[in-house]
């Protein structure tokens, strides 16, 4: 019989998605299947959610769940068992997942996001007939609470947990005011509890109490254990010492592999990368680039602190001194997209910004550009750097969390070991950035060099092959179920 595992995430491609958690989220069904492992994804029931279903059923009906009526929707995301959180009070809003139209946090994010865990604690203990699981997965700290809620205010029989951080900087943090409204018992108010800087933490109270704490790539589970990544969690990553594991992520190969990709212009592989060229061709046309043979750099990211896009700006006219051009997809902090735009209109031709996100123009984007800078300061995983490698879109790529894990730098002695796939560099700050895009466009003009670095990179297993065996392990390590 295999193993069943309820995954509890706030996003999940197909069906919603702000960022890398939903690309997870929806991966990891089919990830661990192929290790023998039935995986049920809970979602909230967001309008989007709701209209994708499709032919779905009420399994189960809550009268007031932290004050609000609820059903429990079952229905599939393809061939994966999906159960949704339906709970018009809560979650039948117009905006975002997180935030209005405007992009101001919900008021209320604290309450939707308890009641969405109160309801997978009560999916995961045997509440709802003709459900049974052995482990519950969270995602994140809107997830998180699934756990507290398991271990604090079940009568049943605790299931063994697994708490994925996809980045420590989110962490649902509230005022203490919010505690007696929750519904846990008042023990639950301590440091072994949610209680977290005299307030309510959703993520700590996770990280706290799952049996395991796993982050999205080896290098960033250990840095969240230094002050700069921990972001006030630091001293709990210590303290749970061994139970604190990084598994990197792997990315959607039918979804993204140049050979079958309907969204690029030309369809090519490691064996005939000539082709690339029509889609250089391509992005130049959708971006209004000038048409040429140089370098020409992609970002596809969000525009902010974190992703070092102030410093992006601040190299911009380098960048387009010595030859490079720039296709910029993306969106976020305003002063940044502003700064950007001026540094388009200085370099007409050769900046080229679209705010926005636009799922095939990304695509196109991998498979035309020639590199894509990944400046983070910070990056629990990436997916952008693994889009890259299998498009043959050299990685340029700070040297932290994820992105240190998957890109190899092409340095002396790994262009000499033909095994580099891409440009690091240490620090995000103008020097190292610009130096690192001076590295890139020297070993651009060195053909055979550059196309060896594109095929190690295409090459590369960036599926989900490894992370998928390596979550089902760990599953069957906490429940102690064999193969």
């Amino acid at each position: 019989m295999a193993l069943s595992v309820l995954s509890a995430a706030s996003e999940a491609v197909p069906l919603v998605k702000t960022g890398g958690l939903a690309d997870v989220a929806g991966a990891l069904p089919a990830a661990v299947a192929a290790q023998g492992v039935e995986m049920t994804t809970f979602l909230p029931g967001y309008p989007a959610v709701a209209k994708a279903m499709g032919r779905k059923r009420v399994v189960h009906k809550w009268d007031s769940l932290l004050g609000h009526k609820a059903r429990l929707l079952s229905g599939r995301i393809g061939d994966h068992k999906l159960l949704v959180f339906d709970c018009p009070a809560f979650f039948a809003r117009d905006g975002g997942p997180y935030s209005d139209s405007k992009g101001q946090d919900w008021a209320d994010n604290w309450h939707r996001f308890a009641a969405f865990g109160r309801a997978a604690a009560d999916i995961a203990s045997g509440k709802v007939k003709g459900r049974r699981f052995d482990l519950v997965h969270a995602h994140d700290w809107q997830a998180a609470m699934a756990i507290a809620y398991l271990k604090l205010a079940s009568d049943a029989p605790v299931l063994p947990s697994v708490m994925t951080i996809h980045n420590m900087a989110f962490q649902g943090y509230y005022d203490a005011a919010i505690f007696p409204r929750l519904g846990l018992p008042q023990s639950a108010w301590s440091v072994d509890g949610v209680e977290s800087y005299g307030g309510v933490g959703f993520l700590k109270a996770g990280m706290q109490l799952a049996d395991i704490i796993t982050t999205v790539s080896p290098s960033y589970a250990a840095e969240i254990r230094q002050p700069e990544f921990g972001m006030g969690l630091e001293g709990l990553v210590a303290l749970r010492g061994e139970r604190v594991r990084g598994i990197l992520n792997g990315i959607d190969r039918a979804v993204w592999n140049p050979e079958t990709d309907e969204a690029i212009a030309a369809k090519y592989s490691a064996n005939s990368l000539n082709k690339r060229k029509a889609n250089k061709r391509a992005i130049e046309k959708a971006f209004g680039l000038e048409k040429g043979d140089g370098p020409v750099f992609t970002v596809v990211s969000r525009l902010t602190w974190q992703k070092g896009m102030d410093v992006l700006v601040e190299v911009l006219d380098h960048l387009a001194g010595i030859g490079g051009r720039l296709a910029l997809l993306g969106s976020g902090d305003k002063a940044i997209e502003a700064a950007l735009h001026e540094a388009a209109a200085r370099h007409p031709g050769r900046i080229a910004i679209r705010i926005g996100y636009d799922e095939a123009l990304s695509h196109q984007s991998q498979a035309g550009a020639d590199a894509i800078l990944v400046p983070s300061r910070f990056e629990p995983c990436g997916l952008t750097q693994l889009y890259g490698l299998a498009y043959g879109c050299v990685p340029v790529v700070a040297r932290t969390g994820g992105l240190a894990d998957t890109v190899i730098d092409a340095n002396p002695a790994a262009l000499a070991q033909g095994v580099a796939t891409g440009v690091q560099f240490d620090g995000v700050h103008y020097h190292a950035l610009r130096s690192a895009i001076d590295r890139t466009v020297a070993l651009y003009a060195q053909a055979e060099k550059w196309r060896e670095i594109q095929r190690n990179g295409m090459k590369s297993d960036s599926s989900w092959n490894a992370s998928g065996r390596a979550y089902a392990d760990l599953y069957r390590e906490l429940t102690g179920k064999a193969a």
